[in-house]
């Protein structure tokens, strides 16, 4: 006997193809309406508990698989939000894409995910390939935009936000933290702890295939230096981006052949950051003996090295988050939301700066 969703035998035992279950057979076997199951698919958090749990049972029980497509075409919607990331070796994007998602699936919606590898041509064929496949939103990792793409952009209508940056003139809704600002607290931090003599480590990379979130990090910090009457010439750049540990190391390694006498440095990521702590540590500097240093991003590897990576840290979880809060209002066509959203940075010293006094009758 042919049931939906499973392989039958016949009489001598050869296994045969079974109908693919629809959503007709999921609602008679769960005792609900078709629209029920319906509803209970896109968004769950409208059905009553005991009648989700028989529709989980019967799509179990039937091997269904929606078909996404057809209700693409039915309903002219793709139910899904399209998100660009710049990489995906950084875990901080993957907090940011996890919160995103969290928020989002509570009103249906899934994640599509695309990433450039810090190439605007990239950046450019992902969000037409997304428009081309009916992206409800879009989510764009903050900087400038090319020509081609800021005219793409400009002919949307669907809700398009920039993450993970902030800019002062927005075209598009916004959620993140000023990198600027991000790097003049750094750079604060090591000049008050008396250190006068300051280096940093940034990527290469130019034009709109670069790291242009780390570029302003570098441009605040070099800010902050200049007020602070301190030279600003001390910047090492590595390969270009996504940036790495081996990367912090061969930079931090040809910074201090530059400098052997620095104070501190600076680094534009994490990763550069412990990759430079590594250097450090085959070249017998100590840290924060001989050299403070610090990152940015606040990832995990930083809290677990020894010593502990003092950074200035993102909360990109909640980046994430408050982007899929902003998506849904924007569909839902909620009024009067916030154009730009400023979570901020948060300075965390943990064990690699540190005060040394003598430093402050050192010139510069």
């Amino acid at each position: 006997m042919e049931m939906a969703g499973r392989r039958t035998t016949d009489g001598d035992g050869a296994t045969g193809a079974a109908r693919r279950a629809t959503i007709i057979d999921v609602s008679a076997r769960a005792g609900v309406s078709r629209m029920t199951v319906s509803r209970a698919l896109r968004a769950p958090h409208l059905v009553r508990p005991d009648t989700r749990e028989a529709i989980a049972r019967a799509i179990d029980e039937l091997g269904y698989v929606p078909d996404r497509a057809a209700e693409a075409l039915s309903t002219r919607r793709s139910g899904f939000v399209g998100l660009v990331v710049p990489t995906l070796t950084n875990t901080n994007f993957a907090d940011a894409a996890r919160g995103l998602t969290d928020v989002i699936r509570l009103q249906g919606y899934e994640l599509l995910i695309g990433y450039t590898d810090y190439d605007e041509n990239a950046m450019l064929r992902h969000v037409r390939d997304m428009l081309g496949r009916r992206a409800e939103a879009l989510v764009l990792p903050a900087g400038p935009r090319g020509p081609a793409l800021r005219a793409l952009l400009a002919g949307e209508t669907i809700p398009i936000v920039q993450m993970a940056g902030l800019a002062p003139s927005p075209v598009h809704y916004m959620v993140g933290y000023s990198n600027c600002e991000a790097g003049r607290l750094a750079a604060r931090h090591l000049i008050g702890l008396g250190h006068t003599r300051i280096g940093v480590l940034a990527a290469e990379g130019d034009g709109l295939s670069c790291d242009h979130r780390g570029g302003r990090r570098l441009e605040g910090f070099l800010d902050a230096l200049r007020e602070a009457g301190l030279r600003d010439d001390l910047v090492q750049r590595m390969g270009k981006p996504p940036v790495s540990f081996t990367h912090g190391a061969r930079a931090m390694g040809a910074l201090l052949e530059r400098a052997p006498d620095l104070h501190a440095v600076f680094a534009v990521s994490d990763l550069v950051g412990v990759g430079a702590l590594m250097e450090c540590r085959r070249r017998g500097v100590r840290v924060p003996e001989d050299l403070s240093l610090m990152g940015f991003g606040g990832f995990e590897i930083g809290r677990e090295v020894v010593p502990a990576l003092s950074t200035v840290a993102v909360d990109y979880r909640a980046i994430g988050e408050r982007t899929g809060t902003m998506v849904l209002d924007l569909l839902a066509g909620v009024r009067d939301v916030p154009r730009v959203v400023d979570l901020g940075v948060t300075l965390m010293q943990r064990e690699t700066t540190a005060f040394r006094p003598a430093l402050l009758s050192v010139p510069a």
